[in-house]
């Protein structure tokens, strides 16, 4: 394994606002009550004067190992530097848990159209999909608008041809439209395989209109994926859906180069700022720091790590520590399905395997997983939702634009979701998600995508919220 070059270090500036902010808060350490409640202003403003902490690292990050796929050596380096610079930057108990995983590994992948006309088609094999044979596949291509379509379709009608479900991904904010479009990418292969198809395609899961396709993990089923599977992009869906209103038999060949490799490995990086009356309490924070192989992981998730470092060493610099222990975790393997149970979020079960004795005394955890936008919305668990904790947090947050919400978290991120099974309250800073399924799974998640101003108001919303949790005796589970 050969360490990447080089490259200038990116300087980490503290600005004049941070430094008199923490001038401030050395002030305040032994004022009454309500000190963390002005702690906590500090912090956000430092964050919102542009603390450059945030950007450093994802640029780094981008830079020097580019995409981080489950398993990788790029994975594998990227967790090495990572765990080198949280121990550079303060923290402490730095270390890397590794666990085995299959990786898939792309190869070369093409898609065309044979008939009625030939054309090339933008399509990208989606993760974990086997293999075509060395000649490729052809077929005749049956559209279903949807998943339920596709179930409903008889045994055995595909025989010899391809499905390809063209369900549409609606813009949300909140990025509800791809939860309800992601199952035909999971479960779409398994279905067709089980109808008689040779093969599967899937209108990406995104909201663009640009010729780039987006890939994404399927689902095993009994150990295996079944058949080979793409995303096509939406140009192209269109075009077949075009064809085929026609009245036109649509004819495509695919190939695909995947392969797997059984004993590979990926690993969890974990730091800590450790608590200072009640260190075996944690607030954890999570984000992933595997990638997809397209782009460089810039918005998923390069900006939820340094978003989660950032907060973290806002509060590591702090003349006095928190209460309870604030740990980072930078999970690995979550872009990825497997073929033994679970079948996915493999970071995050092996976080709560690992830790299982400790959970209990996991006091509240979150997870940054949807890009660099805005933080707009926070929700708390049940126990706190509409008291003293939550009343105290909004007066922070809402000068920044971070309005409360109506319910808990729902689905608080998939890394965290084994912990959160587990009993661990969770709460969300719901990200702004109007354009984050235009670049989510594609070529085009690299650096330059990522506005360094919102990145830094998701700092100023993580690091109030942390700190404020960190310091109290609030409990969330009850």
């Amino acid at each position: 394994m050969h360490s990447p070059p080089a490259l200038t270090a990116i300087p980490v500036r503290v600005s004049a606002a941070l430094a008199l902010a923490l001038m401030a808060a050395t002030a305040v350490r032994a004022a009454p009550a309500t000190a963390p409640e002005t702690v906590a202003v500090q912090l956000r403003d430092a964050a919102m004067a542009g603390h450059d902490i945030a950007y450093s690292w994802v640029s780094e990050l981008t830079t020097r190992f580019g995409p981080r796929p489950a398993g990788s050596p790029n994975e594998q380096q990227a967790a090495a530097w990572a765990a080198d610079k949280l121990k550079a930057l303060g923290f402490e108990n730095v270390r890397v848990e590794t666990f085995p995983i299959t990786a898939w590994v792309r190869g070369t992948e093409s898609g065309q159209l044979v008939a009625p006309a030939t054309q090339p088609l933008a399509v990208a094999a989606l993760g974990e999909s086997p293999p075509t044979p060395p000649g490729g596949l052809e077929g005749d291509v049956v559209i279903f608008p949807t998943l339920a379509d596709l179930q409903a379709a008889p045994p055995g009608s595909l025989a010899g041809r391809i499905a390809m479900i063209a369900q549409r991904t609606v813009r949300a904010q909140n990025g509800a439209g791809y939860s309800a479009a992601v199952p035909a990418r999971t479960d779409g292969p398994g279905v067709a395989a089980q109808r008689g198809a040779i093969g599967f395609l899937l209108r990406s899961v995104g909201t663009d209109s640009h010729r780039l396709a987006h890939t994404g993990t399927t689902r095993y089923v009994e150990g295996r994926v079944p058949l080979p599977a793409f995303a096509l992009s939406a140009p192209d869906a269109d075009q077949v859906e075009r064809i085929a209103a026609l009245g036109q038999t649509v004819r495509v060949r695919l190939f695909s180069g995947a392969s797997y490799v059984r004993d590979a490995h990926s690993q969890n990086v974990i730091a800590e700022v450790r608590g200072r009356e009640r260190p075996q309490e944690v607030v954890l924070l999570g984000a992933h720091l595997d990638s997809w192989d397209q782009g460089t992981g810039a918005i998923d998730d390069g900006a939820g790590t340094a978003i989660i470092a950032a907060a973290a060493k806002l509060i590591r610099d702090l003349p006095h520590r928190p209460r309870r222990t604030v740990r980072v975790v930078l999970f690995g393997s979550e872009e990825i399905a497997q073929p033994v149970p679970p079948g996915g979020a493999f970071g995050g079960h092996a976080y709560a395997d690992g830790h299982r004795a400790e959970l209990a005394g996991h006091v509240l955890a979150g997870e940054s997983d949807l890009g660099s936008d805005r933080v707009y919305s926070l929700a708390l668990p049940a126990a706190v939702g509409h008291g003293e904790f939550a009343t105290t947090l909004l007066r922070v947050l809402t000068p920044i634009g971070v309005l409360g919400a109506e319910r808990p978290p729902e689905d608080a991120g998939t890394d965290i979701g084994p912990s959160v099974e587990a009993g661990v309250p969770a709460f969300e800073l719901s990200q702004d998600a109007m354009r984050y399924f235009d670049i989510h799974h594609t070529a085009d998640d690299t650096l330059d995508k990522i506005d360094r101003a919102q990145l830094d108001q998701n700092v100023a919303a993580w690091a109030a919220l942390v700190w404020l949790a960190a310091d109290s005796e609030v409990d969330f589970r009850h």
